[in-house]
């Protein structure tokens, strides 16, 4: 039940469903049972040893990340970034501590080969099942919502299309008529909010949903009275989830409840992760490029006088000024108040600098930035300082995509919206897939974009 902040306060508690569980436990329990069914197939013993590994990779991936209600290609996705993480994690510790020799290489050959594809199979069986066992075990919720508003639409547009959620909509509760609701559609209008309590009890209505303006409080306060005398439960939906949440969620502080609405992703562990991941990926990609990095500079020192490097002021985290290093690749070295995007045939990139540009070349020496703590290796591109002040005052949320720090490739720049945007409408739809990101990052998604990256480094064509 929600109850009013007042002298004595609860913590909030979230509830697990059926689906909840499933998406929590059905990955962490494919790592594990596949991993006790390989050892067995290739004859070995279920001693202590796999049983530690066993507790280590459940912790690993435990909960899962992947959700019944995404498409199979991201599931699929997600299947093969995860297990590709794991397997690389516990051969790293594996081989560092010395303990890799003490298991059957075929075994966990088999396990990290077989993994992805055990996820994915075991991800389809459940959509197909989840649904079922809801209608099997009765345990669908009759709901109905209080507010017909863009929150109440939202809510209706899941229970309707989200199968997995196990809720059945039964209506609207309003004080308005139903001519002056626009967004109702379709759906059954049951009453006014007076006979809200009345009908919970007649009906069987297990969930009421309150999407009614914060500003209402009288008006809440009032119906909750009301509503004591019902079992159903009772779960307020405030309207400051109108807006388009980054990281949101619920934290107390000093007991006291209190919603993020718009955070970096990158707090406690994740932000330890995310710069571990930084400092191995750049450390190992600069000694495998060396000696590119060397001949791309001789290029640059002879295809036109001026600097090897050349630096630019960008916005980093918070929207601070960083200097971000680039090989030279036109004959002019641009940082002031206006700076002009590259176009197609500018005259002002060498020859070999629309080579260094269309494989990305000249992008390498931003793995230094990473090392000092700059940038990310995958992040919201960086963009010059003048082009930030143009169009944070253009696109809605812009500045946003600085709660993180800026990344030599990013979730944008692999999904088509790489090099010159001169078009608003360009920039906008590069800026939602930084929102995005925001949003759903995690490693494996990380990883994913750094092998979309290496792809089309070789056959992008937006790239000049």
């Amino acid at each position: 039940m929600l109850g009013t902040l007042d002298k004595q306060r609860t913590p909030l508690r979230s509830t697990i469903t059926l689906a909840g569980a499933v998406e929590s436990f059905l990955d962490p329990a494919v790592v594990v049972g596949s991993l006790f069914a390989c050892a067995a197939i290739y004859g070995e013993t279920l001693d202590a040893r796999y049983v530690i590994l066993a507790l280590i990779a459940f912790s690993l991936s435990f909960p899962g990340d992947m959700l019944l209600s995404e498409s199979p290609r991201r599931v699929a996705r997600k299947a093969l970034m995860s297990s590709m993480t794991l397997a690389g994690v516990l051969i790293l510790f594996g081989y560092a501590s010395g303990y890799l020799d003490s298991f059957s290489d075929r075994a966990l050959f088999a396990w990290f080969i077989s993994l992805p594809f055990l996820q994915f199979g075991t991800q389809m069986i459940a959509r197909v099942a989840v649904p079922r066992m809801l209608v099997l075990s009765e345990s669908e919720a009759n709901a109905v919502i209080c507010g017909v508003n863009e929150i109440g639409q939202q809510l209706s547009t899941q229970f309707r299309e989200n199968k997995y959620l196990g809720v059945r909509f039964l209506g609207y509760f309003d004080d308005r008529e139903r001519d002056r609701l626009k967004q109702i559609g379709d759906a059954p209008l049951l009453g006014n909010l007076s006979g809200l309590a009345e009908y919970v009890k007649t009906h069987h209505v297990d969930r009421i949903y309150l999407a009614l303006p914060m500003a209402t409080q009288p008006r809440i306060l009032s119906l909750l009275d009301d509503l004591k005398d019902t079992t159903a439960s009772i779960y307020f939906t405030p309207d400051i989830f109108v807006t388009d949440l980054i990281n949101g969620r619920m934290e107390t502080m000093a007991g006291m409840p209190v919603v993020a609405v718009c955070d970096t992703p990158f707090t406690g562990f994740n932000g330890i992760l995310k710069r571990c991941e930084d400092i191995l990926l750049s450390l190992i990609i600069l000694v495998l490029i060396s000696p590119i990095l060397l001949g791309v500079a001789i290029g640059v020192k002879m295809s036109s006088p001026g600097p090897i490097i050349f630096r630019q002021r960008r916005y980093g985290l918070d929207g601070k000024e960083i200097i971000v290093y680039k090989f030279r690749s036109m004959r002019v070295t641009e940082d002031g108040e206006k700076v002009t995007q590259a176009t197609r045939n500018d005259s002002r990139i060498t020859p070999f600098g629309a080579f260094i540009r269309k494989t990305s070349l000249d992008e390498l020496p931003q793995f230094m930035n990473v090392l000092q703590g700059r940038m990310s290796i995958v992040g919201p591109r960086p963009h010059a300082v003048a082009h930030n002040e143009t169009y944070r005052k253009l696109i809605k949320g812009y500045m946003v995509r600085h709660k993180v720090k800026p990344g030599i490739t990013g979730w944008a720049q692999v999904n088509g919206y790489r090099g010159e945007t001169e078009t608003v409408d360009k920039m906008q739809k590069r800026i939602e897939f930084d929102l995005e990101y925001l949003r759903n990052w995690s490693l494996g998604m990380d990883l994913w974009i750094v092998v979309k990256t290496a792809l089309l480094v070789v056959k992008d064509d937006t790239a000049y």
